[in-house]
């Protein structure tokens, strides 16, 4: 990666960046500290990687928004009123009540989600179908993303050649986030299997 990063600048961090996005094979954690350091000696600056990064990063939310708005409101209602769907025990209007959530308050979380490992991306998608309006999304995204890339790539920069340090500090804390969440999703489904699954099946059995 660092000699990929070399030979082509900023279109290299560019790339890296809008792929972790979609589809994360290198992390952030590495590839800002690690940017921020080869600024050191070399023809790159600080500010234009975080230009770079911040770019890769609305380009790969600009992809994942296109995702939702393929998704629409009434793809997912159909969906979720299929048989499988019902003995999991989703109901047609929790898309709907997710949806006016997101609309009604859930708007800001595309600025907040751009500092949590492993919604950072995924956030985008639920943007789009709630059809949020592209310019508060490109703003809500941008901001986010530069503030997260200005951050880490300042830290690779004062680190130097120890800017794997850095990474190893904020994929660290990126783990204990992932483990939060992995934690309370698990909590949520075993809530949702008693409470809501196996009522449902119950319920589609006895009218069979």
């Amino acid at each position: 990666m660092e000699a990929f990063i070399n030979q082509f600048g900023y279109l290299a961090i560019g790339a890296l960046v809008f792929l972790e996005n979609l589809f994360p094979p290198i992390p952030s954690e590495i590839i800002l500290p690690l940017s921020g350091a080869l600024t050191i000696g070399s023809q790159l600056t600080l500010p234009g990687v975080i230009v770079a990064s911040t770019v890769g990063s609305v380009a790969g939310a600009f992809a994942l928004y296109g995702i939702g708005r393929a998704i629409s409101r009434a793809r997912l209602v159909s969906f979720f009123q299929t048989r499988p769907m019902r003995l999991l025990g989703f109901k047609a209007n929790d898309v709907e009540r997710v949806i006016d959530w997101f609309d009604a308050k859930g708007q800001k979380t595309v600025f907040l989600c751009r500092f949590v490992p492993g919604l950072r991306s995924l956030i985008s998608v639920p943007a789009g179908t709630a059809r949020m309006g592209l310019t508060r999304f490109t703003a809500y995204t941008t901001v986010g993303s530069l503030l997260w890339n200005a951050v880490l790539c300042t830290l690779g920069v004062a680190a130097g050649d120890a800017w794997h340090l850095v990474s190893e500090q904020v994929a660290w804390a990126s783990d204990v986030v992932k483990l939060v969440i992995i934690v309370a999703l698990v909590g949520g489904s075993l809530w949702w299997i008693f409470r809501r699954a196996i009522p449902a099946w119950r319920l589609e059995n006895a009218e069979a």
